[in-house]
């Protein structure tokens, strides 16, 4: 048996792989192969076509040919062992058996054939063989790269103790430069004071100075006496408003967020203005939801307060009628010093002692007067819904995002943050409902919508980056806010315990929010 080559061509005799086994020339081989779709009968099934000189024998994979070029000589049946242990050799190391995945892998393939066929002849080996001989792994080699990294790591260790030397060296010299600088300075300052103005000063005592000083280098005698005549001002280094202004625009321009210092001024101070009304009452609710990324709710969690803020102490007397919306996945809990059971049956807050005023003064939003909390629902309660369809099409991943907001709540500054794969520059967005933002240094993709209302319930993103897997892509982070709230909690007046206002109604200012604290698509 000789094999004159094994190749792969396609059904137009496009050569994709061809590997030759005896000496033979390019034009031969080439006439040979580009010969062999001619010779294919059609409608016929034949493992085999002779010619005058050659035998090929042939093996259908999907739309190529496994072709072997023999000798007539050869024998048929060797030629159709070793053409079956090439076909199988084929699918383990191309993905796909089309003309893009046969040139993926037409090395390894030549390096496969070359293990079953040695000098035209079959070699007694398995699948499991050849994958083994074309690993190479090598204890030597691993053994040579393991030394290797371990000299690269001690140089750089050297080197960084070289430089560490040198350092401390250089400041060395110079804090004794400085200190010979001191003292030359001080024995100037000792010799003025001594010589006052009824004391004589000689030439021998200037020249005795003189001769001290000439054994320092030129150098430093250099430095001493522009030290001497020139002494520099004590005011030090000054940073003007000119580089700091440099500064700041250069930081800006790499991209960096700057949050300039304001000075406190009186203006300043006085734009905050202190809380006008007497009760305010706060309604907060936040979200800590945990979406699938193919669809329905991990975790739910939403928590809400009412917290309430009294300008003054002498209104501290009052009691707050509240209405709930009666939802019963809610579960309401007042703080130890409300009496529960007048909430429970008139849904009133109201100290447990009414001869005790609410506190005054509270910092931040005031004390706390209810809690409640949720922790079950479905995904049409959920404001907001992301579906993320990443698709590696070549060299490139298509990555479609979109929202659907529920009409439950009208929200405001959206930002929906992707993570993306460490990139030199932006992706290129193909089309944003909204407005985005590209952070290089966290590599995340900010898309933004000031407001969701019922003119855009639902919008799109699609933007293109290099081929990743898909779960680069999560988890995704959402953060919004809404003036309304699942609990619907109203307050529906202040009822005053003491009649100091001649009965009438105290005013109050009512304040809603929903936050969404960690709100995420994994």
């Amino acid at each position: 048996m000789v094999v004159l080559a094994a190749s792969i061509v396609g059904k137009s005799g496009k050569v994709l792989v061809s590997r030759q086994y005896v000496d033979m020339s390019r034009i031969r081989i080439e006439g040979l192969l580009a010969a062999f779709p001619k010779l294919v009968g059609m409608g016929k099934q034949h493992t085999y076509i002779e010619t005058d000189n050659v035998r090929y024998v042939y093996q259908p994979i999907e739309v190529l040919f496994l072709l072997l070029v023999t000798t007539k000589q050869s024998n048929i049946l060797e030629d159709l062992d070793t053409l079956r242990m090439l076909s199988k050799l084929v699918p383990e190391y191309s993905m796909s058996l089309d003309e893009e995945g046969i040139n993926r892998a037409a090395f390894e393939l030549t390096f496969a054939f070359d293990e079953v066929i040695s000098l035209g002849h079959k070699e007694s080996v398995t699948v499991a063989q050849v994958k083994q001989y074309c690993e190479m792994e090598s204890h030597e080699e691993k053994l040579h790269k393991l030394v290797m990294q371990s000299k690269i790591n001690d140089t750089k260790d050297v080197m960084k103790r070289k430089a560490n030397e040198i350092d401390k060296s250089k400041i060395e010299k110079t804090k004794g430069g400085l200190s010979s600088m001191s003292s030359l300075s001080s024995g100037f300052n000792d010799m003025s004071m001594s010589h006052g103005p009824g004391s004589s000063f000689g030439s021998g005592s200037m020249l005795g100075m003189i001769s001290d000083v000439e054994p320092i280098s030129t150098k430093a005698k250099d430095r001493s006496r522009s030290s001497v005549t020139a002494p520099p001002k004590s005011s030090g280094m000054k940073l003007g408003k000119s580089g700091k202004n440099q500064l700041m625009e250069s930081l800006k321009a790499e991209g960096e967020d700057i949050i300039e210092d304001v000075k406190p001024t009186s203006q300043t101070r006085t734009a905050v203005a202190p809380p006008t009304d007497p009760f305010t009452l706060t309604v907060e609710e936040k979200l800590n939801v945990a979406l699938r990324r193919d669809g329905g709710i991990s975790s739910f969690d939403m928590q809400g307060t009412l917290s309430l803020q009294i300008l003054n102490q002498d209104d501290g007397f009052v009691q707050v009628q509240i209405e709930t919306g009666g939802n019963p996945e809610i579960l309401f809990k007042t703080h130890p010093n409300i009496n529960r059971e007048l909430f429970n049956s008139e849904s009133i807050l109201g100290l447990k002692r009414p001869d005790q005023p609410f506190p005054t003064g509270q910092g931040g939003d005031g004390v706390g007067l209810l809690r409640w909390r949720m922790q079950r629902a479905d995904e049409s309660m959920v404001p907001l819904t992301i579906n993320c369809w990443p698709s590696v099409s070549g060299n490139e991943t298509y990555v479609s995002i979109e929202y659907e907001a529920s009409s439950m709540f009208d929200l405001t500054n959206v930002i929906i943050s992707v993570p993306l794969p460490a990139l030199r520059d932006a992706p290129i967005v193909k089309q944003c409902d909204g407005d985005w933002r590209y952070d290089s240094r966290n590599s995340v993709l900010e898309w933004s919508l000031l407001l969701i209302d019922n003119s855009n319930r639902s919008g799109s993103m699609e933007f293109v980056v290099p081929p990743v897997d898909s779960s680069v892509f999560f988890p995704i982070s959402v953060r919004f806010a809404a003036t309304s709230t699942y609990s619907g909690l109203k307050v529906m007046g202040m009822i005053p315990l003491r009649g100091g206002g001649g009965g009438a109604t105290p005013k109050f200012v009512q304040r809603t929010q929903l936050i969404a604290q960690n709100y995420q698509v994994v």
